[in-house]
C-alpha cells in the first residue's frame, strides 16, 4: 500500500537495495500495472540468497540474483543497472576480474539493463570508474555533514565531492542520492556533527540544489514516514529553506557557489547562480557559457552590491565580490575577441 501511494503521488524512480528480499515481490505487486512508468535502480552485486542482503562480485552469483529479482518484480528489463558499493581500488578489480562487470555490460548490450549506473560514496573511486565505464547515473551520498567531512561516508574532500558533482552536470550524469539525512543523524541536535538538528525538508532541499542531482531517496519504513515526506511536495520555502547550514559549516568549506538560488530574490532581478554557473563553465573552455551568459537579460555588471545574496548564502559566498569578478572576467573575454 505504502509503494502505491508513493507512485500515485508522483514518486517515479525507485532504488531496489533492500535490506530484506520480500521487498522486491512487493514492488512487483503494487506496480505492476504500471511498470513503465516505474524507473528501478537495480544492483548488480546486491544478493538476496539467505533472504537478507548481501554483498558480492561473483558473476554466477549476480546473475542469479539478478534473475530472481526480475521475475519478482513482474518485469523483463532493469532500467538503471547498476555497479554496486564500490568504495576501494580493489572492490573495482574484484568486480572487473570476478566477471561482475561483464555480466552487467552483457544484460545492458542484450537490452535487459537500459542504463548503467554506480554506486559508491568515493569520489576518487567514481572518477576511476568513469575512465572506463560511460555511466548514465551515480547513485551517491550527499547531505551537508558528508559534504563538510564529517561522518563515516563523508568520503572525499569538500573540493572532491563538489568536482563530482559539476563533472556529473557538465557530462549529463545523473545523480540520484542516498543518505540525506546521513542515517538520521542530521535530524537529531544530539547525534547531528553539528550539534543543532536540521529538517528533513532543508536536507532534502539541500541535495536537490547540488548541481547533477535528479533526484533523492529518502527512504520510508512506514506510511506515516511517506506521509511526511510526501509533505515535501506542497511544503512552503521557509520550510525547505537550509541557509541556517552558513551559521555553522566550517569555515574552510565555505565561499564556494554551487547555484542553489537561496539568494533569491535579487532585488534587482540577477539570476544570481546562473551567472555564476556561466562563468564557471566559461572559465574552463565552455565556449557556449560564454554566449548563454550575454543571453541573460542582466548581467554582472547590473548589480548594485546590496549585499541581500551574501546575507541569504549557506555557503558564505561574497557575491558582491564575486560579481565584480564576473564582470571583469566578460569585459575582458570581449576586449581579447
Amino acid at each position: 500500500a505504502a509503494i502505491r501511494r508513493a507512485y500515485d503521488a508522483g514518486i517515479n524512480y525507485f532504488d531496489l537495495a533492500a535490506g530484506k528480499a520480500e521487498v522486491f515481490s512487493f514492488f512487483g505487486e503494487a506496480l505492476k500495472d504500471v511498470r513503465e512508468h516505474a524507473l528501478y535502480q537495480i544492483h548488480f552485486g546486491a544478493d538476496y540468497t539467505t533472504g537478507d542482503y548481501g554483498w558480492t562480485t561473483d558473476e554466477n552469483a549476480i546473475r542469479r540474483s539478478v534473475e530472481w529479482q526480475l521475475k519478482s518484480l513482474s518485469t523483463d528489463y532493469i532500467d538503471y543497472g547498476f555497479i554496486h558499493c564500490l568504495d576501494e581500488e580493489s572492490d573495482w578489480n574484484d568486480y572487473k576480474h570476478k566477471g561482475a562487470l561483464k555480466a552487467l555490460l552483457e544484460m545492458k548490450e542484450q537490452g535487459v539493463v537500459r542504463h548503467l549506473g554506480l554506486s559508491s560514496h568515493t569520489p576518487s573511486m567514481v572518477q576511476t570508474v568513469l575512465k572506463e565505464v560511460p555511466l548514465d547515473m551515480l547513485m551517491f551520498s550527499i547531505n551537508p555533514a558528508y559534504d563538510f567531512q564529517m561522518g563515516k561516508h563523508g568520503k572525499g574532500s569538500a573540493d572532491e565531492r563538489n568536482a563530482l558533482y559539476r563533472r556529473c552536470a557538465a557530462e549529463g550524469i545523473g545523480i540520484s542520492v542516498m543518505k540525506p539525512f546521513a542515517g538520521g543523524q542530521l535530524l537529531d541536535a544530539s547525534l547531528s556533527p553539528f550539534g543543532r538538528a536540521l529538517t528533513n525538508y532543508q536536507c532534502m532541499q539541500y541535495v536537490l540544489d547540488r548541481p547533477g542531482v535528479l533526484t533523492v531517496l529518502p527512504g520510508a519504513a512506514s506510511m506515516a514516514q511517506l506521509e511526511d515526506i510526501l509533505g515535501f511536495l506542497d511544503a512552503a520555502d521557509r520550510e525547505k529553506d537550509y541557509s541556517v547550514i552558513g551559521s555553522f559549516q566550517p569555515a574552510a568549506d565555505s565561499g564556494k557557489c554551487v547555484y542553489c538560488n537561496h539568494c533569491k530574490p535579487c532585488p534587482v532581478g540577477l539570476e544570481v547562480g546562473l551567472i555564476n554557473k556561466y562563468y564557471d563553465l566559461a572559465k574552463n573552455g565552455d565556449a557556449m557559457a560564454a554566449e548563454h551568459y550575454k543571453g541573460l537579460q542582466l548581467h554582472a555588471e547590473d548589480c548594485i552590491g546590496c549585499g541581500h545574496c551574501n546575507s541569504r548564502c549557506p555557503f558564505g559566498v561574497d557575491q558582491v565580490s564575486r560579481m565584480q569578478q564576473i564582470k571583469e572576467y566578460f569585459i575582458k573575454q570581449e576586449a581579447d575577441r
